[in-house]
């Protein structure tokens, strides 16, 4: 279980630092020049429950990151529409001395790491 949520952090700062997650699967068809085989793009069809997961972490973070802000910070961050750019801009909102800059990332991200969401319960459960 502490392994899963582990994985699960990982992945949600993936998605906050590099950007919404895609769901890839080999290509049956290709192979690279190394002999690697090449990906590709899973059809959604084919997707799994961890699958729908994952792509679904980006909303998760992001709802995760509008909670831990006040309303002051929020309102200059609402119209952002991935994880990836509210942290971006949050980075930019904390310029300052490399010592207040790291003090304010470290607020943002003990707030982010402190809110925990039960097993089997629902956004609109975890929002309440």
């Amino acid at each position: 279980m502490q392994a899963h949520l582990a994985a699960q952090d990982d992945d949600m700062w993936y998605v906050i630092i590099d950007g919404s997650m895609k769901i890839m699967k080999v290509s049956t068809d290709k192979t690279l020049t190394n002999g690697a085989p090449e990906m590709k793009e899973k059809p959604k069809y084919e997707w799994t429950a961890e699958d729908k997961r994952k792509v679904n972490l980006g909303n998760v973070a992001k709802d995760i990151l509008y909670k831990t802000l006040d309303k002051n910070i929020f309102s200059k961050i609402k119209s952002c529409s991935t994880a990836k750019e509210i942290w971006k801009k949050l980075t930019q909102l904390c310029e300052g001395n490399d010592q207040t800059k790291e003090n304010k990332l470290m607020v943002a991200i003990q707030m982010f790491e402190s809110i925990n969401m039960r097993l089997r319960v629902t956004m609109t459960e975890f929002d309440e």
